[in-house]
């Protein structure tokens, strides 16, 4: 092993140590090193970094952008180690990432989301994936966070959730309403008799017993978007919306009834499995309608002040 593998492994080790999980990383940095290795580089070159950042040829610059992103990283760490590295710019294909606007759902195209799901084959498929949907949207989970939930995970008693090592490898505990710990309780019922010896231990199954694969659901999603119209040439509806959807929805209900939003923040930062509430304040920009609530009780409080 060379001496830069060896410091992308040290590298990576301090970092998941931190809680990142850097599945990419862990895969394009050894690549990396490899590169700068057969370039008789001792450590890294921006020139070098770019070039490497450029090596597949049918992708869109984004993706150039973040190889080079992983590089910059692994350079700033080096940087500690060997003064010669050289930390590559940050912006050279012009294509810094910003999220995407999401999609919001209304309760009527959630609930025609849930019916098409029902016309599923085979009869546990359209179980599952109705029953899933329907937990993305009123409790704002990650799909990653929903497919991997053990049957132990979800306590169809007290009607809570248990997510454990999610992002960043944080878990949290989502209490549901009554009225989802009913429908998870029917389809675990309907699961069960579909499906009586299942190879997974996961709560959600797929059609053949095993545990359910992102691509899979992904595609089944595209499918039925695209079935009731939601789903065009301009409109890409994303699961991951169903989560934007809840967070401006709550946040909508909580202007409207004049609580004290600040205070609350941490709460639902929490529920949505957040850092920290900064990452929920990025809600208010999401929806038209509760950035005009916002500014009406700032001009409230504050607009007659000069």
């Amino acid at each position: 092993m060379s001496g830069l593998h060896s410091h992308v492994d040290e590298y990576l080790r301090l970092r998941r140590a931190l809680g990142f999980k850097l599945k990419r990383e862990g895969q394009m940095l050894p690549q990396f090193a490899d590169y700068l290795d057969a370039a008789g580089a001792r450590t890294v070159i921006s020139e070098l970094a770019i070039s490497w950042a450029q090596l597949p040829t049918d992708v869109q610059p984004i993706t150039w952008a973040h190889r080079l992103s992983a590089a910059r990283a692994f350079a700033r760490f080096m940087k500690t180690i060997e003064p010669a590295t050289e930390v590559p710019p940050r912006d050279v294909f012009g294509a810094r990432q910003r999220r995407p606007t999401p999609y919001l759902w209304s309760q009527e195209e959630i609930r025609r989301l849930l019916a098409a799901a029902r016309t599923l084959r085979p009869p546990i498929r359209a179980a599952t994936h109705e029953a899933l949907f329907g937990l993305l949207a009123v409790s704002g989970m990650r799909i990653s966070e929903a497919i991997a939930l053990e049957r132990d995970d979800v306590d169809l008693t007290d009607g809570i959730l248990a997510i454990r090592e999610s992002k960043l490898g944080r878990s949290r505990l989502v209490p549901l309403h009554p009225t989802a710990t009913d429908a998870l309780r029917r389809y675990a019922a309907r699961r069960d008799h579909l499906c009586p010896r299942p190879s997974a231990s996961t709560f959600f199954l797929s059609s053949v017993g095993t545990a359910l694969d992102d691509h899979g659901v992904r595609e089944a999603f595209v499918k039925l978007t695209t079935a009731i119209g939601i789903r065009t040439a301009t409109t890409r509806p994303r699961m991951h919306d169903l989560r934007h959807s809840l967070a401006v929805n709550t946040l909508i209900s909580w202007q409207r009834s004049d609580v004290n939003v600040a205070q609350r923040m941490p709460v639902l930062s929490n529920y949505l499995g957040h850092v920290s509430p900064a990452g929920t304040w990025w809600y208010l920009s999401a929806s038209p309608e509760l950035m005009e609530l916002a500014a009406g009780r700032l001009e409230a409080r504050f607009g007659g002040r000069r």
